[in-house]
């Protein structure tokens, strides 16, 4: 008889089990379910053989998240290779490994060799583990598990959020059901105001077609019995076009319909009012979801349209679910119930499924469609892995995938052969790659250019400071050049008033002579 053990993995660690005399329990379902409640019962035949604990909190998530993805990490291949016994070659294992994800036992399986089950009867034996799990570990404290798992959830509920924060294509899925939900309720509602207004004005209706431009000249006219000449600009405005224009107001002095008290005209005049609203808020909610398409999925909007891209992905739950789907399933989703239903009576499978409202479907001829369709989706799938996991923005796969279904509907018309994909793919890389080098060039020459101005300031820093200096220099040199004059100039003014000095000192008594000499001759 093998051996059988059970994997649990816990929020605090993963638990490995040995399962023995399964004759106290019962080997069925129904009995083990039963005798799970009785620990007494269920501790003499599960028994733990090891547990490994988890280093951290960010540890716990990363192997958490691993085992929600079917992946084995090292830890967990170490642990199981170290406790259970070795699977040797040529040989059939005499014991089986236990546990709730099939997927990460198939990987397990590959990976090590050791077998791997996973059924209802070892799920109820996990159900039992998880229920006495903090008896089989004596060193936890009471309260440790549900803090352990009440972390780990968190932490694995931010990560899944954050994910789909990043992705951002959520808002397109609540856009795109925000706008189905409004053209139902516009359309609800301009209908009730074409009913509600015609009684007042019943030759409208015929006049005026459209639902939005209705409501807004019902809104404009409010009483038909006030309508005139001078309405017509305004009218002409609203419908752009002078003949209607015209036509309503003699219609309105014509009219059959009954009058209205001003509380009856004022109901319907503010309800006219929120359909324009609604209709106006319709508008900018279209340019939003646009705006959003060209930002996730801007590949698949330039090839099938901003409105069936969105739909695509609100109907397969995301863009990566939108990404892993095959081009046979994105080419009937959305036909779900036709699908089964010919699957059920073996009648004719639909055709296609959403992406029949592409302009595509509806330019090939009745036999081609189904071709048209499925090469199409060929394309879808395609475009939405490239805006999946591209890492980079680009629209230009998805119009070269746009020209090559144009080409396919020549082809299916007028015979001119199409070109390759791997071709056509090639082109993109290529041009793309043109573009990346030209941009870096552009960088290096405008780098150059601010590395050349930045020298040529420097150096223009450089002669203005040496002019600067220079300056100074010739300032210094001028000042001491006066420096020196001016004492060269007080020197002589020195030399000068010595030399006077000595000069009337030694002409005193010779002064005298001459004065004397000269009243001598003033006497003669």
């Amino acid at each position: 008889m093998t051996l059988l053990y059970l994997l649990y993995e816990s929020s605090s660690g993963f638990g490995l089990f040995e399962v023995h005399g399964l004759d106290e329990i019962g080997q069925n379902t129904e009995a083990v379910r039963s005798s799970v409640s009785d620990l007494s019962r269920f501790g003499r035949v599960v028994q733990l053989t090891a547990f490994h604990p988890f280093g951290s909190a960010v540890d716990a998530l990363n192997q958490i998240n691993a085992v929600s993805e079917g992946l084995m990490t090292e830890e967990l291949r170490s642990f199981l290779e170290l406790n259970l016994p070795k699977v040797k070659e040529g040989k059939k294992p005499k014991f089986s490994l236990g546990m709730a994800e099939p997927k990460l036992g198939s990987h397990i399986f590959e990976a090590t060799k050791i077998p791997c089950q996973s059924n209802e009867f070892v799920l109820e034996l996990l159900r039992g583990v998880r229920q006495h799990f903090d008896r089989f570990i004596k060193d936890l404290k009471p309260g440790d598990l549900e803090k352990a798992q009440l972390g780990l959830a968190h932490s694995y509920s931010r990560a899944k959020v954050k994910f789909n924060v990043n992705r951002v294509d959520n808002m397109v899925i609540q856009a795109i059901f925000l706008l189905d939900t409004l053209d139902k309720d516009i359309n609800s509602f301009a209908m009730r105001v074409r009913e509600w207004y015609s009684w007042h004005f019943p030759e409208l209706v015929k006049i005026v077609n459209d639902n939005y431009l209705y409501a807004r000249v019902s809104k404009a006219i409010e009483d038909k019995s006030k309508l005139s000449e001078d309405h017509i600009p305004m009218l002409t405005e609203i419908l752009g076009d002078e003949d209607k224009a015209k036509e309503v107001v003699e219609a309105g002095k014509a009219s059959m319909g009954q009058d209205l008290s001003e509380v009856d005209l004022f109901n319907v005049q503010s309800f006219a009012k929120r359909v324009m609203d609604l209709a106006d808020y319709r508008k900018k909610l279209y340019d939003y979801l646009v705006a959003k398409m060209s930002d996730i999925a801007p590949n698949l909007a330039a090839l099938i349209g901003d409105m069936v891209g969105a739909r695509l992905i609100s109907h397969a739950g995301s863009l990566t679910n939108l990404a892993k789907c095959p081009s046979s399933t994105l080419q009937i989703l959305g036909a779900e119930k036709a699908l089964f239903r010919a699957l059920k009576t073996r009648g004719n499978t639909p055709k296609y499924g959403l992406i029949f409202h592409s302009s595509f479907i509806g330019r090939a001829s009745a036999k081609n469609k189904g071709r048209i369709a499925r090469f199409l989706a060929n394309k879808c799938s395609i475009a939405s892995r490239i805006d999946c996991f591209a890492d980079g923005a680009t629209t230009a796969f998805g119009e070269k995938l746009r020209e090559q279904v144009e080409e396919r509907l020549e082809f299916y018309d007028k015979g001119v052969a199409p070109r390759k994909n791997v071709d056509v793919m090639k082109e993109v890389i290529d041009n793309l790659q043109k573009k990346d080098e030209e941009g870096k060039e552009a960088v290096e020459a405008s780098v150059k250019k601010s590395k050349k101005k930045k020298a040529k300031g420097e150096e223009e820093e450089e002669e203005v400071a040496m002019d600067v200096d220079k300056s100074e220099k010739k300032k210094k040199k001028e000042k001491r050049k006066m420096e020196t004059e001016e004492e060269t100039e007080k020197s002589e003014k020195k030399k000068k008033k010595k030399s006077k000095a000595g000069v009337d000192e030694e002409t005193d008594d010779g002064g005298h002579s001459k004065k004397k000499k000269k009243k001598k001759s003033n006497d003669e």
